[in-house]
């Protein structure tokens, strides 16, 4: 349902994450390109000139806290509202509140959780209150509001985009959390730095994972004989399940599992590539990064002698932005056992590698003028295009024109090789280059 704003209830019951929830944009952690000194959202919200505007982030990442921030800034009548519960009845009876408050000059300020669940009769009705002004909208969404809002809706909304935390930033609103008496300030706990990142990282951007994992960690911490609760990294093992999986996400051991997993690939060995798989999701890693590097394997070491890797990469890529972890996984396999098992080439990596040499040391080399474009008469006067022969016009769909500059007539950089679909490209090419020898 909805209610007038109870903020920042003082309970020891609740958990970590609700004790710590930030109340000013000075404890606010992250989102410094929108709440640093003097940015845009940051001023709207501290001279209380918010607009109607949509939070989209991932979960965690302080979209509620936000809100709930602004509701203790502004002279509005801020309402909290769940999409979850909520339905045309109760957007009725908002507004028809609204409407009054408006009428008697005062603004409501409506804020709407993961509004996306919203259908679309529901987010119309908001619609007519957004435009006359008896509402601010303020929604939050983990979902890309191009698709899950309304556009006549979304284009009366600016769209604030609120970016995983980063290692960092949660390392910092964790040790807080041991300081802080609405944390553990009130009791002794004992845990080192290093633990502390450990548990950042294994929150992937996310505060209150972060806060709930090391919330289990002092619950189930050694307690010693002065009272203080000393928590080890077989605590935060245990808690998380992750044992020795967990790893720094920026040190040796990460690049290490990306490597191994690239080089099963590269070798061949499906076996191998999913066990490497399965070591860095365990321990936490991204699934988005781990698709990055599999798009980069597909041209880099498969290439053209399977032009549909690069496909299943992509694909792959936009499944685990779509569902995330830890449904993605099986996405993640079937593109590592395919460019595990695709015939490899490396000729893409080559040829560009050898015209990138090329193109550094002869960044001046001018365009031959007969591929140049003419869209002007002074161009056409110098002779921009003079000569150019349209592939299209030949019966072999092929000309005998100069297309690299003078200076690297005859270079060769692609060298295909005879692989899977590759090997017919191999062919295709000595037939335009026998072609193109002989006319």
């Amino acid at each position: 349902m909805f209610e007038q704003r109870t903020l920042f209830e003082n309970d020891d019951m609740q958990p970590l994450a609700s004790r710590l929830r930030p109340q000013t944009l000075d404890e606010f952690c992250g989102q410094k390109h929108l709440l640093g000194e003097g940015k845009v959202l940051r001023r709207l919200i501290e001279g209380d000139k918010v607009g109607s505007m949509i939070f989209w982030g991932p979960p965690g990442v302080g979209k509620t806290t936000l809100a709930r921030i602004i509701a203790n800034r502004t002279r509005a009548n801020f309402i909290d509202f769940s999409a979850v519960t909520s339905g045309i009845k109760e957007i009725k009876q908002v507004m028809e509140q609204a409407e009054k408050n408006r009428r008697f000059g005062a603004k409501t300020i409506l804020f709407v959780d993961e509004i996306h669940r919203f259908n679309k009769a529901q987010q119309d009705a908001f619609l007519p209150f957004v435009e006359k002004g008896s509402i601010i909208l303020i929604g939050a969404t983990t979902e890309n509001p191009s698709f899950e809002v309304n556009g006549a809706l979304l284009s009366r909304c600016k769209v604030f985009v609120l970016q995983a935390l980063k290692t960092e930033e949660l390392t910092e609103l964790l040790s807080r959390a041991i300081t802080d008496e609405r944390g553990f300030g009130k009791q002794k706990v004992e845990i080192s730095h290093e633990l502390l990142e450990i548990i950042a990282n294994f929150a992937n951007g996310d505060a209150r994972s972060a806060l709930s994992t090391l919330e289990m960690a002092v619950l189930n911490g050694e307690l010693t004989q002065d009272g203080t609760t000393k928590v080890t990294q077989e605590t935060i093992e245990q808690c998380t399940s992750k044992k020795s999986l967990l790893y720094d996400k920026t040190g040796e051991e990460h690049y290490n599992l990306i490597s191994a997993l690239h080089k099963s690939m590269r070798n061949s060995d499906p076996d191998a590539a999913v066990y490497w798989l399965a070591r860095m999701l365990e321990a936490g890693e991204d699934p988005l990064y781990v698709a990055r590097r599999v798009t980069r394997f597909a041209s880099e070491d498969i290439g053209l002698a399977d032009p549909r890797a690069l496909e299943i990469a992509v694909a792959a890529y936009q499944a685990c932005h779509f569902i995330g972890m830890p449904e993605c996984t099986v996405h993640l396999t079937e593109a590592v056992i395919y460019m595990s098992m695709a015939p490899k080439s490396n000729s893409l990596y080559i040829a560009y590698g050898m015209a990138k040499k090329d193109a550094l040391t002869m960044l001046a080399e001018p365009v031959p003028l007969v591929i140049r474009n003419a869209p002007t008469k002074l161009m056409k006067e110098l002779d921009y295009g003079k000569g150019y022969q349209y592939a299209h016009d030949s019966e072999e769909k092929l000309t005998n024109m100069q297309c690299l500059p003078d200076s690297l007539l005859g270079k060769e950089y692609y060298f295909p090789t005879e692989e899977g679909v590759e090997g017919k490209i191999k062919a295709r090419l000595e037939e335009i280059k026998e072609w193109k020898k002989n006319n």
